[in-house]
């Protein structure tokens, strides 16, 4: 049976998700810098792009938080202990 747990660390998450927001970034510097060819299209990709982002962002600081919960909750069951 394959394992079906998956592992990722802290530092490959956040590092691909600097990537991922430099990435939005620099699309939206590339419509900004020529407007003339900036199109509905593009815009309304770029607001998912960025609500996407936000997103993954939220659930980075989310995840984040519930691991500093549980490293406070161990400390403080080993103290009472």
């Amino acid at each position: 049976m394959s394992n079906l747990w998956a592992s990722i660390g802290f530092q490959t998450l956040i590092s691909n998700y600097a990537v991922l927001q430099s990435q939005v970034v620099s699309m939206i510097k590339t419509v900004a810098s020529s407007m003339s060819s900036a199109t509905p299209g593009k815009f309304l990709l770029l607001q998912f792009m960025m609500s996407q982002v936000t997103q993954v962002g939220d659930s980075i600081s989310n995840l984040l938080s519930q691991v500093n919960s549980m490293i406070n909750n161990a400390v403080r069951n080993q103290k009472s202990s």
